[in-house]
């Protein structure tokens, strides 16, 4: 019986692999780095901020404070935007490893604009998270537990994301060692129906509750306002600029 794939490229290059141990994909996009920490040193890691996001009717507030610490002991910077955009309708809050995070904005963002490249347009909020979910899962980002906020023909989108390759979608969600005052106060005061304006305050109420009792959260905040063509970040070193 006649096989198609008999003596055709696919079959060649099949063989060329069979008792070799050359991955088949390196040639294309190479080895991943391996992350040789321990069990007990990933676990270490902590989520040492407070990040909060909310759908609202007319786009994404997030909302995160600007302080960086070590162990939420020793405050080594009091200025950290973080909050980034991905693409133009959509950002990621960051918590967990920095050095892991920055890698994973650097590889989501390349995936994004591939994407575009490709298909002519923007990757949806749904298509962003599962990947992102699947990039945390199977990544050497070590520990890193971000939100995802993004706008598109579909309405507003929150996601929670963490290294287990989970992704949940909410109206609000918070993230990071000041998550429980935040969400404390999310509960009280979040409605459905919130306009941007709105939500901007409860975000701003959330992480200043955190604020007040997380060591490891502080030093004023970043308020991102995502739309479906822009992300605007802007930073307060108060809390009486928004309440």
């Amino acid at each position: 019986m006649y096989n198609p794939s008999r003596g055709s490229d696919f079959a060649r290059n099949t063989a060329k692999f069979e008792d070799a141990t050359q991955n088949p994909y390196e040639p294309q996009v190479g080895e991943l780095p391996q992350n040789d920490m321990t069990e007990k040193e990933v676990n270490q890691i902590e989520s040492e901020t407070t990040i909060v996001g909310i759908a609202a009717d007319d786009g994404v507030i997030m909302a995160s404070d600007q302080r960086a610490s070590l162990g939420g002991r020793v405050i080594y910077n009091k200025d950290v935007q973080k909050v980034e955009e991905i693409q133009e309708n959509a950002a990621l809050a960051i918590s967990g490893s920095v050095g892991g995070a920055q890698s994973f904005i650097r590889s989501l963002r390349a995936e994004a604009n591939l994407y575009e490249a490709r298909r002519g347009e923007k990757m949806s909020i749904n298509a962003l998270a599962t990947i992102s979910a699947n990039m945390l899962r199977g990544g050497p980002f070590f520990v890193v537990v971000p939100i995802l906020g993004g706008v598109d023909e579909d309405g507003s989108h929150v996601y929670s994301l963490d290294p287990g390759g989970s992704s949940m979608q909410d109206d609000y969600t918070a993230q990071g060692s000041g998550m429980p005052y935040a969400l404390g106060s999310l509960e009280n005061n979040y409605e459905d129906g919130l306009t941007m304006d709105e939500a901007e305050t409860v975000a701003a109420k959330a992480v200043k509750a955190a604020s007040e009792r997380d060591a490891a959260s502080g030093n004023g905040i970043h308020i991102t306002r995502i739309t479906e063509n822009n992300v605007d970040i802007v930073g307060h070193e108060d809390f009486d600029d928004l309440l």
